[in-house]
């Protein structure tokens, strides 16, 4: 091997190693578990494209993981990119079947929550949610940006892609609001413990939504959220769909996952979608 070939060498950061497949499939794949297949690609554009495109032959449960994505998207189609095995990026494909097509809008909650949860086992460190679909965790007194959450309607079901900062150093973030599980001080930054721990919490969440139809009050999935929640009793400011923008205080998840703003003179207005500022309440400013 030339050093130009081991410059680009799966072992070449060896703090990084590849993640172990069969392994991973191993530990996640059971006859009756969610997880039907697990399949590891060294580089991509998009794991959600990706999956999203296969779709209509896809098994419920089918996960993708990439070593690098090199298109990674997330909401307002920001690109989303890291170093070669710095972090977790993957999709999975879920098809909630019999629960009502209205309550599917809680699935990137559900997996925020389930994530959140399951750093807590395996990273040990307290992740919070910031609504709709970003992970934060604290680096000193600021409150940053680790990973976030893109879910996507494709074939009959959904893909949601998770991405997530894993061994980044602060020179490689890709802003200063941005963190990783290292620099919060992770008791653990072992991408496959991780792995294994997101995918198995997010099982278990999904199995107690769907077994309530997608009641996000009776699986107790609202209320887990909403403990999680770093955007309620904030004041916020909402760019909404058609250049609107809406300032309030965050004071509610209502039964159909939307953020509800107190917005002066007793009235509170929900919000289904849009982009979420926190403008005060917060150690660390604006995030």
């Amino acid at each position: 091997m030339t050093p130009s070939d081991a410059s680009h060498s799966r072992w070449s950061d060896l703090d990084r190693p590849p993640l172990n497949v069969p392994a991973l499939r191993r530990g996640l794949l059971r006859p009756d578990g969610l997880w039907s297949a697990l399949d590891v690609v060294d580089a991509t554009g998009s794991t959600n494209s990706d999956l999203a495109a296969r779709a209509a032959g896809l098994a419920e449960g089918t996960v993708l993981v990439a070593e690098e994505q090199t298109a990674g998207r997330g909401r307002l189609d920001r690109t989303w990119t890291a170093p070669a095995r710095s972090g977790l990026f993957l999709s999975v494909y879920l098809k909630p079947g019999a629960v009502p097509v209205q309550r599917w809008g809680w699935l990137p909650l559900l997996t925020g929550v389930a994530v959140a949860t399951g750093l807590a086992r395996s990273a040990g460190v307290d992740t919070a949610l910031k609504w709709p679909n970003d992970l934060l965790v604290t680096v000193g007194t600021q409150e940053r940006k680790a990973g976030g959450i893109l879910a996507e309607r494709a074939g009959d079901g959904v893909v949601i892609g998770i991405g997530l900062n894993v061994s980044l150093r602060e020179d490689e973030l890709p802003a200063p609001t941005a963190a990783s599980l290292a620099l919060a001080g992770a008791v653990s930054t072992d991408r496959e413990t991780l792995l294994r721990g997101v995918l198995r919490s997010l099982e278990q969440w999904y199995g107690k939504w769907r077994a309530a139809d997608g009641d996000a009050a009776a699986s107790g999935l609202q209320e887990a959220y909403e403990a999680g929640c770093a955007t309620l009793g904030r004041t916020v400011r909402a760019q909404l769909p058609g250049d609107r923008t809406l300032t309030g205080e965050a004071v509610a998840i209502d039964g159909d996952g939307r953020l509800v703003l107190s917005v002066g003179d007793g009235l509170q207005e929900p919000v289904s979608a849009g982009d979420i500022v926190h403008l005060r309440g917060a150690a660390g400013g604006l995030t």
